[in-house]
């Protein structure tokens, strides 16, 4: 399953702040010309930094001050935490872009591997305690772009893909379906337990098929209560570790996520990650495993 990484000493790659730069200001709402006023530059500078093409010192400070995000954060120096869903999963598809291995660990699947009735459902969910001010649908909205554009960017490059699937994700996920919150009707329930199976089934017939370059397993043992996922590349490993769920009781609101490309910590998750990938079923088992659950906990 795993293949060595090069875990490189950390540097700054003046693409990846203009890279991060995107994602920070899709993560706090504004457009490229509101930025571009705060920061007291054209909107055409805005895009070359976005580009990578930068940067003079202060204005790397005056971004920092504006997105209220650390230096280091921007630089990609040590720790970069991302407190919005948004900007999270935009910096995912940059990653994700740019890799030729990824090793995910996300229930109850990886978006990645979601069928195109996931979308569906995601997007109504997603609905389920939406507030009613603008801001709040806006994010939604841009979440969900840029979800669809991280399926297509993997559907096109088709990177190696491994999903470490845990046992209890799936459980909940046939229990309860896909749900925002748990004072929803009853009918409306009833359908996401339905939608939930079906979806369930999309991930028994990749079992049984085996897609090339897709790997997938069950966890039935205990596993960590944080995702994270693995991103290799040609010249360097970057883990990103997710409050952030899109499964059963999605959380796209509220907690910190953090990214690095320090090779302790990329050592120590992918240690677990080959832990897990061990102590997994996979193949046949893994489907036979998964038609138990479906007759326990799927609706009828």
């Amino acid at each position: 399953m795993m293949k060595n990484s090069n875990l490189n000493a950390e540097t700054i790659q003046v693409r990846d702040i203009g890279a991060r730069l995107h994602a920070y200001r899709v993560g706090r709402g504004l457009s490229p010309e509101d930025l571009a006023a705060q920061l007291g530059i054209s909107r055409a500078a805005l895009y070359r930094a976005e580009k990578g093409e930068i940067f003079k010192i202060d204005t790397l400070t005056k971004i920092t001050s504006v997105l209220d995000v650390s230096l280091p954060s921007l630089l990609g120096i040590g720790m970069e935490y991302v407190d919005t869903a948004v900007a999270f999963f935009e910096r995912m598809r940059q990653l994700e872009e740019e890799s030729e291995q990824i090793i995910g660990f996300f229930g109850p699947i990886s978006y990645l591997l979601t069928s195109p009735a996931y979308d569906e459902m995601l997007k109504e969910v997603l609905r389920d305690s939406d507030a009613d001010d603008k801001a709040t649908t806006d994010a939604v909205e841009k979440l969900l772009e840029i979800l669809k554009q991280r399926k297509a960017t993997y559907q096109q490059r088709r990177p190696l893909l491994v999903n470490l699937i845990a046992s209890s994700d799936l459980e909940r996920f046939l229990l309860h379906g896909l749900i925002g919150r748990h004072d929803l009707p009853d009918e409306i329930q009833t359908r996401r337990r339905v939608l939930a199976k079906q979806e369930t089934l999309h991930i028994l017939e990749l079992l049984r098929v085996q897609p090339i370059g897709v790997q997938i397993c069950i966890i039935p043992q205990t596993v960590p209560s944080t995702t994270f996922q693995i991103f290799r590349q040609s010249t360097r490993s970057v883990l990103a570790i997710s409050p952030f769920r899109l499964g059963e009781q999605p959380n796209v609101r509220v907690g910190v996520g953090f990214i690095t490309s320090s090779a302790e910590a990329i050592s120590l998750h992918e240690n677990i990650a080959k832990r897990l990938w061990e102590q997994s079923l996979k193949g046949n088992d893994a489907a036979d495993y998964l038609i138990k659950l479906i007759e326990k906990y799927g609706v009828e």
